[in-house]
């Protein structure tokens, strides 16, 4: 891997009332992306930008809306921070679910307007999803893999339960059923894990989200996936995707929908990816620092600068 900086791509749950608007009034790209994205994007009466800057949170929150907006945001940080830096080189990507779009974008795979026309998509069908299926999500403190899968096989009782979020060793999300999220709750205590239920709109991660993968499988048909300029790591795969294979990248960004998110292997697979090369840093792109709280627990060596707001931007440097 070549040096120069790694970007970390934030997810579903790190929208935040406010978010980006400092930067787009200090920079004039950042600016212009969000003018795109109301000119490209149709959520009623409000533009994009509103919703961003101004919420209120519980709009901000619905999975149609915040997908777009997390994906403009992320997107507007980065050409902030290539205008200022016109030196830094992109070394590598990596996002957390909604947030590996934005890592493919930034690796060149499709223009901004057409990924947001897809992540507006994916979060419309997602949203439609949820309200389909009586589904939640539950986070689990202190649980591996084989005790997800244990208390999944405990719990379900015949409805839907899975591990959706591989965040971080000893941070693991599950998602199904309502009655299965509440039996987990249980089983979790008698487990010895502790569990919360999460205010979600859905079973994100699970198989109750089978009608918005089939519905992107045909949005996807339609986008003409470019070779990678970067590597781009897969949250289905926890590796890195095939620069040059547009049709596995397709299969494996419909298989996310209902497929667990392995993001701590994904960080792990990058970190060692980038222990030969010199000089690679990496940066969180706005909004919030969900990326580098998750970081810590991951690898405490590496150290991540989060771009949440402008004024924070002092460690950001042109890399030769």
């Amino acid at each position: 891997m070549k040096s120069g900086f790694v970007f970390l791509c934030p997810g579903q749950g790190a929208q935040v009332v406010g978010m980006g608007q400092a930067w787009a009034e200090s920079s004039a790209a950042a600016a212009s992306v969000f003018r795109t994205a109301d000119e490209v994007t149709s959520l009623g009466a409000r533009r994009l930008s509103e919703f961003c800057f101004a919420g209120p949170q519980e709009e901000l929150n619905r999975t149609d809306v915040s997908q777009p907006a997390l994906f403009t945001c992320g997107i507007a940080s980065h050409a902030a921070l290539v205008d200022r830096h016109p030196g830094i080189v992109t070394a590598a990507a990596n996002g957390l679910s909604l947030g590996e779009y934005t890592a493919l974008c930034i690796a060149g795979a499709f223009s901004f307007a057409d990924g947001l026309r897809l992540v507006a998509t994916r979060g419309r069908l997602m949203q439609q999803a949820a309200e389909a299926s009586k589904g939640g999500m539950v986070a689990l403190i202190g649980a591996d893999e084989a005790q997800a899968n244990e208390l999944c096989a405990a719990a379900a009782g015949g409805e839907v339960l899975v591990p959706a979020n591989f965040n971080a060793p000893g941070q693991i999300v599950v998602s199904g059923s309502v009655g299965a999220c509440d039996r987990a709750v249980e089983v979790a205590g008698k487990m010895g894990l502790r569990a919360t239920k999460l205010a979600v709109a859905g079973a994100f991660h699970s198989p109750l989200m089978a009608p918005a993968a089939e519905g992107m499988a045909r949005a996807l048909e339609h986008v003409d996936l470019k070779p990678l300029a970067v590597d781009v790591w897969s949250n289905v795969t926890g590796v890195r995707h095939d620069r040059n294979d547009p049709a596995k990248m397709r299969k494996l960004l419909v298989d996310q929908i209902v497929s667990p998110v392995r993001w701590s292997q994904s960080c792990a697979d990058l970190i060692g990816a980038t222990k030969a090369s010199e000089g690679v840093t990496f940066h969180e792109l706005a909004p919030n620092t969900v990326l580098k709280g998750l970081m810590r627990r991951i690898d405490r060596s590496v150290e991540v600068t989060s771009h949440d707001q402008p004024q924070r931007d002092t460690a950001a440097q042109p890399t030769a």
